[in-house]
């Protein structure tokens, strides 16, 4: 489920929207580590800071999605997106799993917005990475799918893993990684259904 035994070219093709989102973050990230605009203006009005998004700058619940402050930061979501995103794009098709993936992110922010206060700001795309582990989360629990025991077993360890994570390291937006995991869970019901 986890394991990929494509070649570049092979993972490029069947999975056009992991790819897509995955070079998005990149493409922000160079941008970014050699400004081109002047003044660091990707992330002057792409970080989500609570203040700037309370005043009617609703962008910033998008923008922070595809922004990352460091390479270990982009590494971690872009290698989770590519391991965790392949199995959720075949399950629901490219365009459902595109807006499951950006949905749980902009949701995850916006209860970052309602829950911290207001000189509170963040960036990055673990709310929609969280997103994808409740999603796994309830395709194992309700036996939607024909997961091996061992499979099962890896979903419920990552989970518990990732949820424990978000408590010991420093610098994490915990109600953005919480949410995410929560709307993900709560709405993979509807995004499995076979027609909307």
């Amino acid at each position: 489920m986890f394991t990929r035994t494509e070649s570049f070219r092979e993972y490029t093709h069947s999975y056009r929207a992991v790819t897509v989102l995955i070079l998005i973050m990149m493409i922000v990230f160079v941008l970014v580590l050699f400004p081109i605009f002047p003044g660091n203006v990707i992330f002057y009005y792409g970080t989500g800071v609570n203040l700037f998004i309370a005043d009617g700058q609703w962008w910033r619940l998008i923008t922070p999605i595809f922004l990352h402050s460091t390479f270990t930061h982009l590494l971690f979501n872009g290698f989770s997106l590519a391991i965790f995103g392949p199995f959720l794009e075949k399950f629901l098709g490219s365009v459902k799993f595109s807006i499951f993936f950006l949905s749980t992110g902009i949701l995850a922010n916006i209860a970052t917005f309602l829950i911290k206060p207001l000189t509170y700001n963040h960036i990055g795309a673990s709310g929609a990475i969280f997103g994808l582990f409740g999603f796994f989360f309830y395709l194992v629990l309700f036996n939607k799918t024909n997961f091996t025991n061992n499979e099962r077993n890896t979903v419920y360890t990552l989970t518990g893993i990732a949820i424990i994570m978000t408590f010991i390291q420093p610098q994490i937006n915990v109600v953005g990684h919480l949410a995410g995991i929560a709307i993900g869970a709560l709405t993979a019901p509807l995004y499995s259904r076979k027609k909307w």
